[in-house]
């Protein structure tokens, strides 16, 4: 058996499997517990409040710790830092799935956060110092797969998760993958040591974690607090922090810097930095919103409704090596414009085929389409990111790219959500107004005033709402609740339309933003260290 092993030990694919498999583990932790939270708040006897935190103390201290987690990596060693994070993440989901109560398990999902951000930058910065420039973009195909395959499967196994067993076991789920990560990982990780001591820049890190703190921060609960002053001051403070932060890494450029500005003269790092920031606008912008809509509108099980996003994920995963290989030969940046163009248009179809009384089969060919676009985007995007980009800052850029693409999913999220909850205080509004006609009159005022303030609880919304008074017939109950139900469908619908022209746009703007790219050709020389940018200067060192 060691010697199987040994035999494995440094194999490039192995590597690449085992630091798929760690970063499946914490994408998928993105996205799979918004399927749980009925099952919390009943099991828990947790506030709205209370799940809302739950949900995001994760996303907050990921994207708040990424650049500094892949800047570690580059002083004290890649393997190091995943085998580090895949420690903590494994633990604090044990502890998720065990704790009692609320304030434990938000406080063990921020650990989450700490653990996933110490390993997420880790896995792109040793694909690149893994494999050579000729197949690097076939390995980052593989990559990008398990990142757009994460982001759709999460609501399907956590529909089966909570279905069959219970909402502890989307947590539970992560240990046995947890401990085989870590076993593949000494298996076949070699472990590179650096040959000299580094220093962090720990006045960098503080400047750096508490200006994106304070815009994670406010992106997340803007909509909770009706985007007041207190918000409005924390935009402020993360702007002041932010140029703060420019200032002191400008003065640290000859001292290992937190950020190395020379990986900006690179302008594919910087143009595709940007693509990639509006594509997690697109795609979480996206599917918050329709996933609700196949659930609350059509009435599909949480189970049928991640089954028919499916299709999508299979595409996209048979297709991105492909499209990575393609990159290595020609340039990811045409091959990343088409993708995105088809993300945009199958999407873009599948909000024109959205209906109250919508059947799922009319939907297969934009998703269909939607998948020929996800398996072309993730394999270039993160060649096109990385290349040119040395080993030495690589930890480095993986973590500015995947802290933009975090942002990019918060921003999404916030901006998709704030737009539902405008529509949606018009749209159930008008349509409990015109449908009340049909109850009687004593009744219809309530039945309106009942809809209209639960479009104040945004997405959270639906028809139950609007339960009938008590006192009235059983009939006129009945009655009440039919019309209930097509109220929300209806202004649901209404409500959608005009919020998914966001992600729509952001996919699009992403394709547009391509063009500033650089166009790559393969070095003449086999076997070099990166293909050539024509115009784009080397990124230094």
């Amino acid at each position: 058996m060691p010697q199987a092993v040994s035999k494995w030990h440094g194999n490039p694919w192995a590597i690449l499997i085992t630091l798929s498999l760690g970063f499946f583990m914490t994408l998928l932790d993105l996205t799979i517990v918004n399927i749980a939270i009925p099952s919390m708040i009943t099991d828990l006897d947790a506030s709205l409040d209370e799940i809302l935190w739950i949900v995001n103390a994760y996303v907050l201290v990921l994207a708040v710790l990424l650049i500094t987690a892949g800047r570690l990596g580059d002083l004290r060693g890649q393997r190091t830092l995943f085998v580090a994070g895949v420690v903590v993440f494994t633990l604090a989901s044990l502890a998720c799935g065990l704790s009692p109560n609320p304030t434990l398990l938000i406080a063990f999902r921020a650990v989450q956060g700490v653990g996933a951000a110490m390993l997420m930058p880790q896995t792109m910065a040793i694909i690149i110092g893994t494999f050579p420039a000729d197949r690097r973009g076939t390995a980052l195909g593989i990559w990008g797969a398990v990142a757009g395959l994460a982001t759709v499967a999460g609501p399907t196994l956590g529909g089966v998760l909570v279905t069959y067993a219970s909402w502890r076991w989307i947590f539970i789920v992560n240990v046995p993958i947890g401990l085989v990560v870590l076993v593949m990982t000494f298996a076949f990780i070699p472990d590179a040591r650096m040959e000299r001591q580094h220093k962090l820049d720990l006045l960098g890190v503080a400047i750096a974690t508490a200006g994106l703190f304070c815009l994670t921060f406010a992106l997340i609960e803007g909509q909770r607090y009706s985007w007041n002053g207190a918000i409005d001051a924390l935009f402020v403070a993360a702007a002041v922090l932010t140029v703060l932060f420019l200032l002191q890494q400008r003065s640290r450029q000859d001292a290992e810097p937190l950020v190395p500005f020379s990986l900006f003269r690179n302008r594919n790092f910087t143009v595709i930095n940007g693509v990639a920031t509006l594509v997690s606008v697109a795609i979480l912008g996206f599917f918050l919103p329709f996933t609700i809509y196949l659930q609350s509108v059509l009435g599909y099980s949480a189970i049928k409704a991640g089954l028919i996003l499916a299709p999508m994920s299979v595409i996209a995963l048979v297709l991105a090596p492909v499209a990575g290989k393609m990159s290595d030969r020609v340039g990811g940046k045409y091959i990343l414009m088409t993708g995105l163009t088809l993300f945009g248009i199958g999407a873009a179809i599948l909000v024109l085929q959205s209906s109250a009384s919508s059947d799922w089969p009319s939907f297969m060919p934009a998703i269909a389409v939607m998948g020929l676009g996800m398996g072309g985007i993730w394999a270039p995007m993160a060649t096109e990111t990385m290349r040119g980009v040395p080993m030495a800052l690589a930890g480095a850029a993986s973590g500015v790219n995947n802290t933009l693409r975090q942002v990019g999913s918060v921003v999404g999220s916030a901006a998709v959500g704030a737009l539902l909850q405008n529509q949606l205080a018009t749209t159930l509004r008008d349509e409990a107004t015109t449908r009340s006609e049909a109850l009687p009159a004593d009744v219809r005022n309530r039945f309106v005033e009942g809809f209209a303030a639960s479009a104040k609880g945004g997405i959270e919304v639906g028809p139950s709402h609007a339960a009938a008074p008590s006192g009235v017939p059983a009939e006129v109950a009945a009655r009440i609740q039919q019309i209930a139900q097509a109220v929300f469908q209806h202004g649901y619908v209404r409500a959608m339309h005009p919020t998914l022209v966001l992600p729509v746009a952001a996919a699009f703007g992403a394709a547009a933003l391509c063009l500033l790219a650089t166009r790559h050709t393969t070095s003449p020389q086999a076997g070099s260290t990166s293909p050539t940018a024509e115009g784009a200067p080397a990124a230094a060192g």
